[in-house]
C-alpha cells in the first residue's frame, strides 16, 4: 500500500534529492527566478515556501534552522533581509510556476518558478488595471490660432 507517499523522488537517491532541492532553493532566493522542469519546480515550491514562511520571524533559532536546510550564508543573509521585507503580509503562496513549453531534447515540460513579490512586470499589470484618464485632442483648438492670425496680417 501507498499510504502517506505522496512525495516525488525525482528519479533520484535522498542525498542527491536535499542537495539538488537545497541548492536550487538557494538560486531561486538569490536570483527571486530560475527555469527548471515542471516536477522539479513543484517538488521546490513544496520546499521553499516553509523555509520562507520561517524567514519572517527573524532570531537566531530561524536563522539557525534555516541555514542547516540551505547551507549558504548569502542566501540566508538574502532571506531574512530582502525577501522577508517584501512577503511580510503575505499569508503564503510565495512562488509562482509559469510553464514555457517543453524541452528540445527530451521533451520535458518546462517552467520558470519565480517568488511572486518580485516580478515588476505582473506587479505592474495589476497596478495598472484601472483606465488612466486620457486627453482627447481636437482639430479646433489648433485650427483655431491660425485662423485669427490669418485676418491680423490683411
Amino acid at each position: 500500500m501507498r499510504h502517506n507517499k505522496k512525495f516525488n523522488h525525482l528519479g533520484r537517491t535522498k542525498a542527491h534529492r536535499e542537495a539538488m532541492l537545497s541548492n536550487m532553493a538557494t538560486s531561486l532566493i538569490m536570483h527571486k527566478r530560475i527555469a527548471t522542469t515542471v516536477a522539479k519546480a513543484k517538488a521546490l515550491r513544496v520546499y521553499v515556501e516553509p523555509i520562507i514562511t520561517r524567514s519572517k520571524n527573524d532570531n537566531l533559532h530561524s536563522r539557525r534552522m534555516v541555514f542547516s536546510e540551505l547551507q549558504n550564508k548569502e542566501a540566508v543573509k538574502e532571506l531574512f533581509g530582502v525577501v522577508s521585507d517584501k512577503v511580510a503580509n503575505r499569508p503564503g503562496g510565495y512562488t509562482r510556476i509559469l510553464r514555457t513549453g517543453y524541452r528540445l531534447g527530451d521533451n520535458a515540460a518546462m517552467c520558470i518558478i519565480e517568488l511572486v513579490d518580485f516580478n515588476e512586470a505582473m506587479l505592474g499589470e495589476s497596478k495598472k488595471a484601472a483606465p488612466q484618464k486620457r486627453t482627447r485632442r481636437s482639430r479646433k483648438s489648433s485650427a483655431a490660432p491660425a485662423e485669427t492670425a490669418a485676418p491680423t496680417e490683411a
